[in-house]
């Protein structure tokens, strides 16, 4: 470590104080330390005394003070961290300083302190109340946000965000600007030429060119007069606190600077303007962090204020800096108020002050050279705490992201990038459906785990206690009800006894588990969980994980680190000195930042060094810096110590992957490298920017650690090292070939090992505050200020161990259970970010599943739940259609409903995984699934309102060789999609642009899950990997046998029965009968009505409805709705694999020809809709919910393609699927203006659509009281008003709009929905017309299109209320 030399300087400490703990750390030097301290003054500190004595030329001398207590103590003190200076001024001054006093501390010259105080405060609504400034027509923008559900299997909705203020207090400024020209023009005129054009023209409203470049329209200029009279009014209610977010500010935020100005002149005192605080285009996340900062400033602010109150002059030392959420520290006195900007406390509000921070300093120091001569390597971030673990990937520089969720909100702010999983040392363990679980519960801090002698459940830290991995001794007396007690590790073996028991008794015939086997059992699935982020991070995004280096911290990391690097192929593993306290240390490690962004539309191109363009951003840059400077200069920092960043977004023209490329002539060349290594393939599209941001850093002091990769360069030259003896053995577990077997292991006391001892496993090493396994296939070289694990790395096939048959191992279920859909989830990653549609990129209607031999399901990732079960289908039919013909880089592409497709739209690539020894045996199936806008045919978008027959809906594929044998057939592709256009009155795909990359993106993601079925084959044996494919698919069979049992008690055997109706009339009918002996249950259709053919009205072909017609289904998407609704029936504490195992008991009767088993000839466009029907009549035969909104509001816009004459223009499509109510259910209401069942589909953010469509969306609101009344009331709908800015075409195709959701148990229906055209007569008016259910239209200049959606059934009598 090394402490720059100061004259005589003052303390300097650093204090993260987190939710349970607050970490303390302090440098005192030699002339304020003299030792000894008494012991009541010293506490439970750790003094550690400094490595050169003040020998360094540029070392100062003194010792490193260390310590911990607890955040919360009201009985000892008001507040953590100033307690902490408390201690060390006693420490320091050898004094006994009173509590309650205003301390003294002119000796300190340096508090750095990270909070979680605005964290906790979100997460528990402590807040406080402000007002919202949103544009006119969205006031309820928040509230609707993207309109997704956390969690596809809650009926319920329990986690959909709840917004931070009341509706009241909601202020719609009338005021409009929107952009001009739109991006997905096919003859996109130059900005100057939009502007040109404008002058030219009697459109409403003024254009200009917005900061971005981009021509701006303002169509209605703000209301001052209006506003602050509203303003007045929210004022005098008591508010103090406004947000502001106002459509297309981040181009044009006149607007909201004006609002700005007249809130500060009415008395507001934090006012939180979004084109401050995140100058991005996107108005949902930069509202919400309007919001959030907002709520959370003031509560900020009086914390710093109350910190202060504690010292004499309100400031804790000469210097006093916070931890920020992006890396880097800030002044307590800029914390709140930035100069020339309202607010930017968005940035240090969120998430916990990282610990990952000290990655920087302790693994490079960018002040001393870019990159480490010695060791090259990235490093994984681990933290281990209590509930949860956290990880990150650093290679040299912090990587940010700048969107994130934190409390079920969406928000824009630089933050480090960090995966999360719910797994830590107080994750509790239980075994339910007959698989070892770990968390996400936590047994919290109070009881803890078994062993704190507070009655706990089981934990992570028990399971370390009984196999011997904790030391009792070295752990200090402080648990039990008077917390003067060791742990209690009988208490952990005894309840490990009662589960063994309960374990083995659920296996009769099989093999007893010992309770150690069962402890190492939760071991090992816990580390599967914990690896699981780290994949994300670094196989997900094309880095190799074996290049890396894993540094852990965290109090329990240590006991963990040794395995899951082993599991992972890391080969090192680095420990801080103080890893248990890293997080305080870390912040001691960092320096001060300010950053500063300014959006800019651009084209990057090939000769970007002598573009305009360039010229442009070395201008904002320039400005940029001078901007960061400033703010860094103020806080004290010299102008010569600031190092600047300059980070480009670029993205494809057209795409939504957008990447943080350092600025330079290279920038193009740059961008494509990195999006070739991110995704796989590149795009011969032009490359775009979208915004350039400044970061600057600057030096106040720092504390540098010392370089471990030079120590361990040293330790590893050294011919000799150490003898070093063990301070103590015990009796520990370790998995030994396979076995978990009982070792002689010695104990080391850290502070008594010499440097650089070099240990082999099995061993531990203990110190005050953490300890360290390592495992028998590891060593240990103790160096000055780290621990290094080096792991002997082998590939770990069971293959050559198997003996006959296997036999069901719980503890092997739950790790490939988890290895499964992990691979299913990274697939659909890589087709997220590898597509460029909006369907896929951007609304997520998308999925990716594993399937087994025969096609089977294996596991499917949580995407679009209508694609559950029936993808099997698609995936079966080709396996039957090809079997023994393919070879290994083959690729099928499918989508015909006979084949197993859902509609048209949803493209399906399956690519088969052969045996790695047999390139002719196909092991698995790895399949991918995405939402196609455009497919050709007669309608708008694939969502075709007016087809009758299906090959009126585009390309329709059986089987097509997509790829054979590593060669993509484009031609072939190409051919398939322009075959419609010779169909009559049928168009070619308008983009046949878009289908080729987002099906290369689907080829991606195949190849992304083979390489990781691959791995498991590797790493387990192909015969392990296919028998625990099977026992997956037995655990949900077992599961919905149990479910069905209940289901016929509670019911008292009876058939269950529900029927209803589609808008054109036709019956729905369902009886459910079950089997209690045999665990199994009919469903029978019989009775439902037959399939439709379409009734087009109407002479205008663009003025076309078949009303209500749009009903047909392929029978795939019955066993979707079943196997998705009897998973949302089923409790989520009930682990249970989504697989083939779910419908094994269901036998499915379906009348052919009905609708929901049509023949191949009829149009099934709608049948993803017909779906949401399917589900709720299934929910309303198990008495489970009341009727959702039972549609999906699929709504389309586009131009061009084939006319009447034959004639063929270029155009766009545009389209997206709408929320509604969800219904209402025996113990909640419904919730409004969301995803429902089938879909879970994003909404397009306002401006994006306006940006890429020539149309303005004039409102998007909730359709209060739209939901049914009851005991619980239905969730509320939704209301859209698009208008046409030129000539467009429009389609919709939905449902409920004659027949209303359903309300149960004397709850009331829901509301209909209802689709008007509102269409411009020759006197400028506005007509109505009622498109129906389902319609296309021509519209006009100024015609408007206003989509209701329905409301949710309510449940229970209202007078119940």
């Amino acid at each position: 470590m090394t402490i720059p030399l100061t004259p005589r300087g003052g303390m300097r400490v650093a204090i993260d104080r987190g939710g349970t703990f607050c970490d303390v750390w302090a440098f005192i030097p030699t002339h304020l330390f003299c030792p000894p301290i008494p012991p009541e003054l010293l506490g439970n500190a750790v003094v550690i005394p400094g490595n050169d004595n003040g020998s360094g030329s540029d070392r100062e001398s003194g010792v490193q003070v260390t310590f911990k207590l607890l955040s919360v103590d009201p009985a000892n003190y008001d507040d953590a961290p100033s307690e902490g200076i408390r201690r060390l001024l006693q420490i320091a001054t050898r004094q006994h300083i009173p509590k309650g006093q205003v301390y003294d501390t002119s000796i300190i010259e340096s508090v750095r302190m990270g909070t979680t105080v605005a964290t906790n405060a979100l997460l528990e609504r402590k807040g406080e109340p402000f007002g919202l400034v949103l544009t006119q027509g969205f006031a309820d923008m928040i509230e609707i946000g993207d309109q997704t559900r956390p969690d596809l299997f809650d009926l319920s909705l329990s986690r959909k965000h709840k917004v931070l203020y009341r509706p009241e207090d909601v202020v719609q400024a009338d005021e409009r600007v929107t952009l001009e020209g739109w991006s997905l023009d096919p003859a996109a005129p130059s900005v100057e030429e939009i502007v040109r054009r404008a002058k030219g023209t009697e459109s409403e409203g003024e254009v200009v060119v917005g900061i971005s470049g981009e021509a701006v329209r303002i169509l209605r200029p703000l209301n001052l007069q209006k506003l602050e009279k509203d303003l007045r009014a929210m004022y005098d209610r008591g508010l103090r606190a406004v947000a502001v977010c106002l459509l297309h500010s981040y181009t044009f935020p006149q607007h909201e600077r004006q609002v700005g100005d007249i809130a500060r002149k009415v008395g507001f005192t934090q006012i939180s303007l979004s084109s401050d605080l995140s100058p991005a285009i996107k108005a949902l996340p930069r509202g919400n962090s309007a919001v959030i900062d907002a709520y959370l400033s003031p509560v900020l602010r009086a914390y710093v204020d109350g910190f202060n109150s504690h010292f004499a002059d309100n400031k804790a030392g000469k210097r006093s800096e916070f931890m920020k959420s992006d890396g880097g520290l800030v002044s307590s006195d800029k914390w709140v108020i930035w100069p020339h900007r309202v607010q930017t406390l968005t940035n240090p509000t969120l998430v916990f002050p990282v610990p990952i921070l000290v990655l920087r300093p302790q693994i490079l120091r960018p002040e001393s050279r870019p990159v480490r001569p010695i060791r090259q390597r990235p490093v994984i971030g681990f933290d281990m705490g209590g509930t949860s673990t956290d990880v990150c990937r650093f290679s040299g520089e912090f990587e940010l992201t700048f969107e994130s969720v934190i409390a079920n909100t969406k928000i824009a702010c630089p933050q480090l990038s960090i995966e999360t999983v719910a797994a830590g040392g107080g994750s509790r363990l239980t075994y339910k459906n007959g698989m070892f679980l770990v968390g996400p519960e936590s047994v919290g801090a109070h009881p803890g785990p078994a062993c704190y002698r507070k009655g706990g459940d089981l934990a992570i830290t028990d399971a370390n206690l009984v196999l011997g991995r904790l030391i009792p001794s070295q752990f200090p007396s402080i648990f039990g009800p008077n917390a003067d007690e060791p742990l209690d590790l009988e208490a952990s073996r005894t309840k490990f006894q009662q589960l063994t028991a309960e374990i083995n008794a659920s296996r009769p015939g099989a093999k007893a588990y010992s309770l150690e086997e069962v402890a190492a059992g939760f071991i090992r699935v816990a580390n599967e969980g914990m690896s699981r982020p780290m994949r994300n991070v670094t196989e997900q995004r094309g880095f190799a994980m074996s290049s890396h280096d894993l540094c852990c911290f965290g109090g329990a990391g240590g006991q963990h680190a040794c395995a899951i690097a082993t599991g992972l192929g890391i080969e090192t593993v680095v420990i801080p000195r103080f890893s248990s306290i890293l997080s305080a240390y870390g912040i001691a490690c960092s320096d001060l930042t300010a950053e500063a962004a300014v959006p800019l539309s651009a084209e990057v191109t090939d000769d970007f060094a002598a573009s305009s363009a360039f010229a442009e951003v070395q201008g904002r840059v320039q400005g940029l810096k001078a901007q960061v400077s400033q703010e860094l200069v103020e806080q004290g920092v010299s102008d010569l110590d600031v190092e600047f960043t300059v980070t480009i977004s670029t993205h494809y023209d057209g795409a939504d992957t957008i990447l943080q490329i350092p600025l330079a002539a290279s920038l193009k060349d740059d961008f494509v490298a990195a999006h070739l290594r991110e995704t796989s393939f590149a795009m011969q599209r032009p490359v775009r920017m979208s915004n350039i941001r400044v970061r600057g850093v600057g030096k106040s002091f720092n504390v540098t650690p010392s370089d471990y990769a030079e120590d361990l360069a040293s330790a590893g030259s050294s011919t000799s090292a150490p003898v070093v003896k063990p301070s103590a053995r015990t009796r520990a577990f370790f998995e030994v070939n396979g076995e978990v077997q009982s070792v002689d292991t010695p104990v080391y006391v850290l502070s008594s090992v010499p440097v650089p001892s070099k240990i082999a496993g099995p061993a531990i090493i203990v110190d005050s505050t953490q300890t360290i396994v390592v495992e028998p296939n590891a060593r240990a070289i103790c160096l000055n200020e780290h621990v290094i694990l080096r792991i002997t790395t082998q590939t770990r096939s069971l293959e050559a161990t198997l003996d006959g048959e296997l036999s069901t191992d719980p503890i092997m279920l739950a790790v490939f259970a988890n290895r499964f859909m992990s691979i299913a989830e990274q697939m659909g990653h890589t087709l997220q970010r590898t597509s460029i549609s909006v369907s896929i990129k951007e609304r997520l209607d998308f999925s990716c599943s594993i399937h087994g031999t025969d096609g089977a399901l294996v596991a499917n990732a949580p995407h679009i739940p209508v694609h559950l079960g029936s993808m099997q289908y698609a995936v079966q039919a080709q396996h039957n259609h090809w079997l023994g013909k393919l070879r290994p880089g083959d690729v099928l592409l499918t989508n015909h409903p006979e084949w197993g497709g859902t509609h048209l739209p949803d493209l399906t690539v399956v690519t088969p995984v052969f045996s790695p020894d047999d390139d002719t045996q196909i092991l698995f199936y790895v399949a991918s699934r995405g939402h196609h806008t455009d497919i050709g045919g007669t309608g708008v978008t694939s969502m075709n309102p007016i087809s009758k027959e299906l090959w009126e809906e585009g390309v329709a594929v059986k089987s097509f060789r997509l790829v054979s044998q590593g060669v993509f057939e484009e031609q072939g592709v190409r051919d398939l999609f322009n075959e419609v256009a010779k169909y009559p009155g049928c168009s070619a795909t308008r983009r046949i642009d878009h289908n080729l990359t987002d099906l290369q993106a689907a080829i991606s993601a195949n190849v992304r899950g083979i390489k990781l079925v691959n791995r498991l084959f590797e790493e387990f044996g192909t015969k392990t990997v296919l028998f625990y494919m099977r026992q997956i698919q037995l655990v949900a069979q077992q599961t919905i046998k149990a479910f069905f049992r209940e289901t016929y008690d509670k019911f008292g055997g009876k058939p269950l029965r529900a029927r209803d109706f589609m808008d054109d009339g036709t019956e729905i009918v369902l009886e459910v009968r079950i089997n209690r002996e045999e665990g199994t249950a009919e469903f029978d259709w019989t009775g439902t009505g037959p399939q439709v053919y379409g009734n087009g009205v109407g002479c205008d072909r663009w003025a076309e409805t078949d009303r209500h017609s749009k009903a047909n289904t392929p029978i795939s998407l019955s066993y979707a709705a079943i196997i998705y609704a009897l998973r949302s029936m089923i409790s989520p504490e009930i682990p249970m694999p989504l697989n083939q195992g779910v419908l094994d008991p269901v036998t499915n009767i379906v009348p052919e020809a009905s609708f929901i088993n049509p023949t191949g000839v009829v149009a099934i466009s709608g049948s993803t809709i017909s779906s949401q029907r399917l589900i709720d009549v299934i929910l309303q035969a198990f008495k489970a919910a009341a009727c959702s909104q039972g549609c999906a509001s699929s709504t389309g816009f586009g131009s061009g393609g084939k006319d009447a004459s034959g004639k063929v223009t270029p155009g766009f499509t545009y389209g997206e699927s709408l929320g509604g109510g969800s219904g209402a259910g025996p113990t909640w209401h419904g919730k409004h203006a969301t995803c429902v069942h089938s879909t879970n589909t994003r909404l397009t953010d306002v401006e994006i659509f306006e940006q890429r469509t020539p149309l303005i969306l004039l409102e998007s609101q909730i359709r209060r009281g739209s939901g049914g009344r009851g005991k619980f009331v239905g969730g509320d709908g939704l209301r859209k008003t698009f208008e046409a800015r030129e000539p467009v075409n429009f389609s919709i195709v939905s449902q409920r709009r004659v027949f209303a959701p359903k309300g149960l148990e004397g709850g009331e229906d829901g509301a209909r929905g209802k689709n008007t055209w509102w269409k411009r007569n020759q006197e400028g008016g506005l007509v109505e017309i009622n498109v129906g259910s389902n319609g296309i239209a021509s519209l006009a200049k100024g015609d408007r299109v206003s989509i209701e959606t329905p409301g949710g059934g309510g449940w229970g009598l209202a007078e119940d209320v």
